[in-house]
């Protein structure tokens, strides 16, 4: 079998166990799952864009993510004119006012001479901009945030519609990025991911207390979506006709499979356009360059390249496609759920999807993207059959066999595990190897 020959088979089965899946749990389940195999390709082929290509390791992934989920919100929620009303200007006002305490004590510290003269001066520049910021923001978030606290309490949006916001998520998400890079990336590999999962933490802790932004725990629900509504949809004779002679005789089914292949057709459009950039990027000198300074930092600043640029440039644009994975996401769902956005557990998996589908390779992170979701997705089923296999012989009502079946769920995470290595130690490079 050539090398092209097997790729084919690797997809043919992740969709062979797609079919299979809509057989089992019905075709809503299986297209949900095909919707966010596509958001989950599209967030390994940002990692692998900054790991794959440039080698730095990026544990902060959900907080990209978390942030072009906030962009949907910003960008498309309709605006909360009592609370604009209460504090919204000032709430800007101080903000602007923090960032120019900021950007002057950068200043100062660069013009100024080291001394006593430059330390007091950054003191009194950090001291006094934090009481004239908290002095502007304290009593503009309380009133925000009492308007209405159980329906809104917070500044909502801009009214646009939600596809403004994942182009506006991936610029918040680069922004970000940017700021973290200028520094963070003169660290040390292990370093590095440190301080990018501390970073994503804290970003999450934001989403989480600050409700005037994203309220926080209460969550933001509603968000507009790009496709129709199932209750429209059922609510018209058109649809109904059509969906009829397709043979779905209930409006119901066809209404909530049509949606579902809508966001299909839109996470497909995105995924073919990133996948042809990420492609074009991986052929071009520029990604040369890329993999040069990957494999060896010390000869490529031999050469002249400015290394630290590079990575710069690679983890803005890596994190950029994070950022519009996670508005799709949140598209998808119509909720902001600070919550859900959980580190340590989500920027593993998507780890695993790059490390078993290939690093380096931009098809390899498709397929890894889809088969780790499948295996996490049927890993509950599948934990719960062995289970069931494994205490067979036990009686009912014994405390192990009620143990064991009970905790069944938790094997998909021994499962990947185990496909983790056992892929680590029978291909190292992946399913689909970087050339």
């Amino acid at each position: 079998m050539t090398l092209n020959a097997k790729n084919i088979a690797l997809f043919a089965i992740i969709g062979v166990i797609f079919i299979l899946t809509g057989f089992a749990k019905g075709p809503n389940a299986a297209l949900y799952l095909l919707n966010l195999g596509l958001i989950s390709a599209i967030l390994a082929l940002g990692v692998n864009l900054q790991w794959g290509l440039a080698g730095l390791l990026n544990v902060g992934v959900m907080g990209f993510v978390a942030l072009g989920a906030l962009a949907t919100v910003l960008i498309s929620m309709p605006p909360t004119v009592e609370a604009m009303a209460a504090g919204g200007l000032r709430v800007v006002v101080a903000l602007i006012t923090g960032a120019l305490v900021i950007i002057a004590t950068v200043m100062t510290s660069k013009r100024m001479k080291p001394g006593k003269k430059r330390t007091f001066t950054i003191l009194g520049l950090l001291i006094g901009g934090f009481f004239l910021y908290r002095f502007l923001f304290d009593p503009a978030v309380a009133a925000i945030e009492a308007v209405n606290p159980a329906g809104t309490g917070y500044l909502g949006g801009l009214g646009l519609p939600v596809l403004v916001a994942w182009p506006v998520g991936g610029l918040l998400a680069a922004g970000a990025a940017w700021v973290i890079g200028k520094t963070a990336l003169g660290l040390r590999s292990d370093y590095l991911a440190v301080a990018t999962l501390g970073i994503a933490e804290i970003i999450i802790a934001v989403l989480k207390n600050e409700d005037w932004l994203s309220r926080g725990v209460k969550n933001v629900v509603g968000i507009p979506r790009p496709v129709p509504y199932e209750v429209d949809l059922q609510a018209s004779d058109t649809f109904i006709a059509n969906a009829a002679s397709l043979g779905f005789d209930n409006p119901v089914v066809a209404s909530t499979i049509f949606v579902k292949l809508c966001y299909t057709g839109l996470f497909l459009t995105v995924l073919v356009i990133l996948m042809w950039l990420s492609q074009k990027a991986l052929n071009s000198p520029w990604g040369r360059m890329m993999r040069a300074i990957r494999d060896n930092e010390v000869a490529a600043e031999a050469m002249g390249k400015d290394v630290t640029k590079r990575h710069l440039q690679i983890f803005v644009l890596g994190s950029a496609i994070c950022g519009v994975a996670g508005a799709m996401w949140a598209t998808m769902d119509s909720t902001l759920i600070p919550t859900s956005y959980n580190p340590l557990r989500f920027t593993f998996l998507i780890w695993v999807m790059v490390i078993i589908g290939g690093s380096g390779n931009n098809w390899g992170a498709i397929l890894g993207g889809f088969s780790i979701l499948l295996l996490w997705d049927w890993g509950e089923q599948l934990g719960l059959w062995m289970m069931q296999a494994l205490t067979f012989p036990l009686a009912e009502g014994v405390w192990l066999k009620d143990h064991l079946i009970h905790n069944a769920p938790h094997m998909r995470l021994l499962m990947i595990g185990v496909v983790l290595l056992l892929i680590l130690r029978f291909s190292p490079r992946g399913l689909i190897p970087e050339e």
